[in-house]
C-alpha cells in the first residue's frame, strides 16, 4: 500500500475545505484510503455521487460541489489508485470499482435519495452503482461516456492506441503523456494552472500505475475479464425507471456520436444538451455544466410546473396538408420555379400522396427525422409534404450555416434519413451522416453507389402509386426541427409540433388575409415552403439562397410574373438591393410588381426609409414588418404607415402582439441579467418574453437552452430586449447578450444606432461595449457614407465624424470607429453580429493607430 502524498495547495477552484479522507474495508476486509471532495451538508435532502474516468481525478467536480443545491451533499470521491487516493498494488477490474464505490458510500452513510454523476471511465462505474443500489437512485447523469460499443465498433481509437501492450507502459505509466494528452483535449485550451492541477496526482511512475492499469481493463475484446460486468451493466440500465440528463461535448475524438446514440437507446428517457465547441472534458469545456446539473436536479426535487402553454383553437383536426387536399381537383400553378417546372395543384397533391406512401413502404414514418438537402424546387415542397404526410419530420438547416454548421446541426438532430440532389448527399457523404439516403432524381448507377443512395424520389412515388396511403398523424406529434441563423451563436434546433405549426399557419392567413387568390413570391426560399399549407401558389426567385443580398428587381418581378404574384416575402438586404436595382426593370417587370397587394419583411429591424423608397417598386403593396424569431413567428405586425405614426422611440417599433399572442418584458438588473419578473409595465426595458399556442415546443438536445428560456412556465424567452408603450407597442432594442453594462446603467444598442444613423455622413452602424462587465464602455463602428472604399478592419475616426458621433448618440461613447462594413449573418445578411464587432472594436482599441479617417 502506498500512502497518499498530501492534497497541494491553492489548486484553482478548489476549496481546501471540501477535501478528506475516510479509511474504508473491502469485502475481503482490506482496508483503503480514499481521498474525496464533499461539501459536508449534514441532514442533506439528497447526495450527489460524482465518479470520474481516467486519468483525471475529483478535481474533475469542484464547479458541481460550488454549485450544489441548497441542501444537496455533493461527494466525488477519488477512485483507488487515482488522484490522491490510496495506490493499489495490482489492477483493480470495473466489478470491484463498481463494489469499492458502495463500500465507500456505506461507510459514508448515504442512504439517498442519490443522483449519480459520471464522466469517461466514471459513467459506466457510476451506473454500476446505480444499478445496484435502485432503492436509493432518483436520477442518472453523464457526460461523454460510453457502456458500450455499438455493433461493428472496435473501440475509440486513441483508447485503443493507448492500451495496446507495447504503447500503453510508456505512454500512460513510464511518462505523464497519456495525464497530459487528456487535458489537452480541451477546447479551449485550459489555463496551465489548471492542466498542472490534473496533473498534480501523477507526478511519478509510481503513483501513474492505476492509469495503465485502468486502459487496461477496458474490455474491447469479448473474452476481456471485465466484459461479463460491462455488458451486464450496459443492458442493465435500460430497466432504469429514473430520470437521466446526458451532457456531451461534441467535438469530443474518444467518445463521438455513435457513443451517444447508443446511450440515447438504452436510456430513452433522457434530457440531452449539446455543448457545442465542448471536446471529451466536458466539465472544462463547458463550465456552465455544474449550473445546469443544479437546476436539472432542483427540477426533479421540487417538481417543476408544466408548460401550461395555450392551444389554438382553430380546426384543430386539419394536418399540414389539408389546404394541399382541399385542391388535389385544382389545375392552376401551385409551386412556379421561375425558368423550370410548373407544378399543378393536382400534380402536387397527387405526387405527395404518392410519395409519402413510398416513404412508409421504405421504412420512414412517424418519428423519424429526414434532412432536406434540397434547392428550392417542386422537389423539394413535394419531399417535405410528403415527409409531413408520412408522419416523419422534416430537419431544415440551409446551406447558409456553411458545411461545418450544417454537419453540426445535422448530426445534433440525428436525422434518420437524407433527401438531396448529388450535391446535397455529396455534402451528406462529407459530413459523414449515417442515415438512408433518397435521391431527388435517377442518378447514374456509379453516381449512386458512390454515394450511397438507397432510393429515389422516383422509385418511392412510384411504389407508393399502389401502397395504401399512411395514416393521420396526431396533433401532438414533432412535424419539424428548423435551425436558426446562428447569428448569435451555433445555430439551435426549434421543434415544432403539428399543432403548434398549424396554429401559426392559421395566424399567419388571418393576420395578412390570405386566400387561395393570393400568391407568394419568397425572397427567403423557406418561406415559399409555406404556401401550400396556406393554400397559395408560390416561387422562388432566381437568386442564391445563401446570398440574399443578391435579389435584384428584375428578379423578383420575374418570379412575380411567374406565379403572377400578390404577396412578396423578402429580407431587409434583399429588399435594398431591390431598391438600388430597381431602375433596371422593363414595362412588363413594373407591372407585374405593380399587382402586389402585400410585403412582408422580417429577420432583422426594416428601416422605415427603405420602406418609402419600397413605395417606388411596389406602389400597391401595404408594407408590414412582422417581428418574430425562428422560435415564434409571428408575434407582433406593424405596417409602414403605423411606425410613421409611431414616430422616433429607443429602438424599432414592430407594433402590437397579434390576436392571441402575450408578450411581457423580464426588466434589466445593472449587470444587464433579465431577472425580474414578468410585467408590462409601460416603459419598462427587459428580455421579450411570448406566449402564443404557435411558439416552439422546445429546443432539440438543447436541455439547458430550453430550461432558461421556459423558466417561466408557459413563456418563450427571446433573447431581445425591448419595451411596451402606452398605445400597446412593442419596441426592440437589440439582443439581451449585446447589452452594455456601464458603471452608469445598461445601454442597449438598437436606439443609439438608429439615432447615429439619422447622420448624413453615417450608412450604417453598430454600437457595442467594450470593457469588463459592469464596466463597460460604449463603442460606436460606422460605415461613413463618403464613398470611400474601406477594407473591413477598424480604424479610428477623425475628429469631425467622431464629434457628429457623440453629439447623435444620445449616451456616453467612449471611442468612434470607421470600417468598410459591418459583419452581418449570412442567412439574412441583416443582422449585426455584434460579437464579432466588440471582438474587433476591443482588438483595435488595445493597440489603436493613430491613423484616422
Amino acid at each position: 500500500m502506498s500512502v497518499p502524498t498530501d492534497l497541494p495547495a491553492d489548486l484553482p477552484g478548489l476549496d481546501p475545505a471540501w477535501s478528506r479522507r475516510l479509511t474504508v474495508a473491502d469485502a475481503t476486509g482490506t482496508k483503503h484510503e480514499w481521498h474525496l471532495l464533499d461539501n459536508g451538508v449534514p441532514d442533506p435532502v439528497g447526495t450527489l455521487l460524482c465518479v470520474h474516468g481516467n486519468p483525471t481525478w475529483s478535481y474533475l467536480w469542484r464547479r458541481l460541489v460550488a454549485a450544489a443545491p441548497p441542501g444537496w451533499r455533493v461527494i466525488a470521491p477519488d477512485q483507488l489508485g487515482m488522484g490522491f487516493s490510496e495506490r493499489l498494488p495490482g489492477p483493480r477490474p470495473l466489478e470491484q470499482r463498481v463494489a469499492d464505490l458502495g463500500d465507500l458510500t456505506a461507510a459514508l452513510g448515504v442512504t439517498g435519495p442519490v443522483i449519480t454523476v459520471g464522466h469517461d471511465w466514471g459513467g459506466v462505474i457510476s451506473l454500476g452503482w446505480a444499478l445496484a443500489h435502485q432503492e436509493q437512485l432518483r436520477g442518472v447523469v453523464l457526460g461523454n461516456t460510453a457502456v458500450s460499443m455499438p455493433e461493428g465498433d472496435l473501440g475509440p481509437a486513441v483508447i485503443r492506441l493507448a492500451h495496446a501492450p507495447g504503447v500503453r507502459s510508456v505512454a500512460t505509466v513510464g511518462t505523464p503523456l497519456f495525464v497530459r494528452a487528456t487535458t489537452a483535449l480541451s477546447s479551449p485550451r485550459l489555463p496551465a494552472d489548471v492542466r498542472d492541477a490534473f496533473a498534480a496526482p501523477y507526478r511519478t511512475a509510481a503513483r501513474r500505475r492505476s492509469v495503465g492499469d485502468f486502459v487496461a481493463d477496458i474490455p474491447f475484446s469479448p473474452g476481456h475479464p471485465s466484459r461479463a460486468a460491462q455488458e451486464a451493466i450496459a443492458e442493465g440500465i435500460r430497466s432504469l425507471d429514473v430520470p437521466a440528463l446526458l451532457l456531451w461535448g461534441p467535438r469530443d475524438p474518444v467518445f463521438g456520436e455513435r457513443y451517444l446514440a447508443d446511450l440515447r437507446e438504452r436510456l430513452p428517457q433522457a434530457q440531452l444538451h449539446r455543448y457545442e465547441g465542448a471536446s471529451h472534458l466536458l466539465p472544462e469545456d463547458a463550465p456552465q455544466y455544474a449550473d445546469a446539473v443544479a437546476q436539472w436536479v432542483t427540477d426533479l426535487a421540487t417538481g417543476r410546473p408544466p408548460r401550461d402553454r395555450p392551444r389554438s383553437t382553430g380546426a384543430q383536426q386539419r394536418g399540414l396538408g389539408s389546404a394541399l387536399a382541399d385542391r388535389a381537383g385544382d389545375h392552376s400553378p401551385a409551386v412556379v420555379e421561375v425558368g423550370g417546372a410548373t407544378v399543378s395543384w393536382a400534380q402536387l397533391h397527387r405526387r405527395v400522396e404518392h410519395l409519402a406512401a413510398g416513404l412508409t413502404a421504405a421504412g420512414i414514418g412517424p418519428g423519424q427525422r429526414v434532412a432536406l438537402l434540397l434547392e428550392p424546387s417542386v422537389d423539394l415542397t413535394a419531399a417535405v409534404y410528403a415527409v409531413w404526410r408520412a408522419g416523419a419530420v422534416i430537419v431544415v438547416a440551409d446551406k447558409g450555416l456553411g458545411l461545418r454548421g450544417m454537419r453540426r446541426a445535422l448530426h445534433s438532430a440525428r436525422v434518420d434519413a437524407v433527401v438531396g440532389g448529388a450535391p446535397g448527399l455529396a455534402a451528406a457523404r462529407a459530413m459523414r451522416l449515417t442515415a438512408t439516403r433518397i435521391a431527388a432524381t435517377t442518378l447514374p448507377a456509379a453516381a449512386a453507389r458512390a454515394l450511397g443512395v438507397a432510393h429515389t424520389l422516383p422509385e418511392l412515388e412510384r411504389a407508393g402509386s399502389t401502397a395504401p396511403a399512411p395514416p393521420e398523424t396526431d396533433l401532438d406529434t414533432d412535424c419539424a426541427v428548423l435551425f436558426t441563423s446562428g447569428a448569435t451563436g451555433p445555430a439551435k434546433g426549434v421543434v415544432y409540433t403539428l399543432r403548434q405549426a398549424m396554429a401559426q399557419l392559421d395566424l399567419v392567413g388571418a393576420t395578412y388575409g390570405l386566400t387561395p387568390d393570393d400568391r407568394l413570391v419568397a425572397g427567403f426560399a423557406p418561406f415559399a415552403l409555406f404556401g401550400p399549407a396556406l393554400g397559395i401558389g408560390s416561387a422562388v426567385p432566381d437568386v442564391d439562397v445563401t446570398a440574399p443580398g443578391s435579389l435584384t428587381a428584375a428578379a423578383l418581378a420575374d418570379a412575380a410574373a411567374a406565379i403572377d404574384g400578390t404577396v412578396v416575402f423578402a429580407s431587409p438586404a434583399a429588399l435594398r438591393r431591390v431598391v438600388a436595382t430597381a431602375g433596371e426593370l422593363t414595362g412588363p417587370q413594373r407591372t407585374a410588381l405593380g399587382r402586389v397587394r402585400l410585403l412582408m419583411s422580417a429577420g432583422a429591424p426594416v428601416p422605415l426609409p427603405l420602406l418609402r423608397e419600397l413605395r417606388q417598386v411596389l406602389p400597391a403593396a401595404a408594407a408590414h414588418t412582422p417581428y418574430g424569431m425562428t422560435e415564434a413567428l409571428p408575434v407582433t405586425d406593424v405596417c409602414a404607415t403605423e411606425i410613421e405614426a409611431a414616430g422616433p422611440g429607443n429602438g424599432v417599433c414592430v407594433g402590437r402582439p397579434l390576436p392571441g399572442v402575450e408578450v411581457r418584458v423580464s426588466p434589466l438588473s445593472t449587470t444587464g441579467a433579465a431577472d425580474g419578473e414578468l410585467t408590462d409595465t409601460v416603459g419598462t426595458t427587459g428580455e421579450i418574453a411570448v406566449r402564443a399556442a404557435h411558439v416552439k415546443d422546445r429546443y432539440d438536445a438543447l436541455w439547458a437552452t430550453e430550461r432558461a428560456a421556459s423558466r417561466d412556465p408557459g413563456w418563450h424567452r427571446t433573447g431581445d430586449v425591448g419595451h411596451l408603450d402606452a398605445e400597446g407597442r412593442l419596441w426592440v432594442e437589440g439582443r439581451l447578450p449585446h447589452a452594455v453594462t456601464t458603471a452608469a446603467g445598461v445601454v442597449t444598442p438598437v436606439g443609439v444606432e438608429q439615432r447615429v444613423e439619422l447622420l448624413d455622413t453615417v450608412s450604417s452602424a453598430a454600437v457595442v461595449g467594450v470593457g469588463p462587465a459592469g464596466a463597460q464602455v460604449v463603442v460606436v463602428v460606422v460605415v461613413p457614407a463618403d464613398g470611400v472604399r474601406r477594407r473591413a478592419g477598424f480604424e479610428l475616426a477623425g475628429p469631425a465624424l467622431a464629434d457628429a458621433v457623440r453629439a447623435a448618440a444620445g449616451t456616453e461613447v467612449a471611442a468612434v470607429l470607421v470600417t468598410g462594413r459591418l459583419p452581418v449573418d449570412i442567412r439574412h445578411q441583416s443582422k449585426i453580429d455584434r460579437r464579432e464587432v466588440a471582438r474587433q472594436a476591443t482588438r483595435t482599441l488595445a493597440g489603436a493607430r493613430a491613423r484616422t479617417r
